[in-house]
């Protein structure tokens, strides 16, 4: 009987271990990253120029490692950028108003410990899994193409 009470424990605890791991992988999976050939300021400052110029409006620059600073922590340089267009969050949130909790987007760029630059954000295929838009919405394909788009104008040589 004991050796039936440890197996029954063991395939209960892969049951509960199993899902969590294939979340973590999935999750990693819609995280895009890409290497940049600038500092994390010139990353930033490129992407910056790439949504104004596109005509989408930036709400916030955070450079977290000048926020470390300010309470005596160290960071590797990284910054963060967060735009939008209300053509794009409006059709978005009107198809899932939670949506606006990951709305307007966010773009980092970071240098990791070997001094290299990358910079990442989420897949917009997450506002389908994370609110429930369609996986199918014209405005998801419309916030991938422009967030390709515009990172790449940051990291372009």
């Amino acid at each position: 009987m004991p050796l039936k009470n440890f197996i029954k424990s063991i395939c209960l605890s892969l049951a509960l271990i199993t899902p969590l791991s294939m979340s973590t992988t999935a999750n990693a999976a819609e995280l895009i990253k890409k290497s940049s050939p600038h500092s994390v300021k010139q990353t930033i400052d490129n992407l910056e120029a790439a949504v104004k110029k596109a005509g989408a409006t930036v709400f916030a620059r955070v450079n977290h490692a000048a926020g470390a600073k300010k309470v005596g922590l160290t960071l590797r340089p990284t910054e963060m950028l967060m735009f939008g267009n209300p053509k794009l969050g409006t059709p978005a949130m009107n198809l899932a108003q939670s949506a606006g909790l990951d709305l307007p987007l966010r773009v980092v760029a970071f240098e990791d410990k070997d001094g290299k630059v990358h910079i990442a954000y989420h897949a917009p295929s997450t506002l389908s899994k994370n609110h429930g838009i369609p996986s199918d919405a014209k405005v998801l394909a419309k916030m991938t193409g422009a967030l390709n788009k515009l990172t790449n104008a940051a990291i372009k040589k």
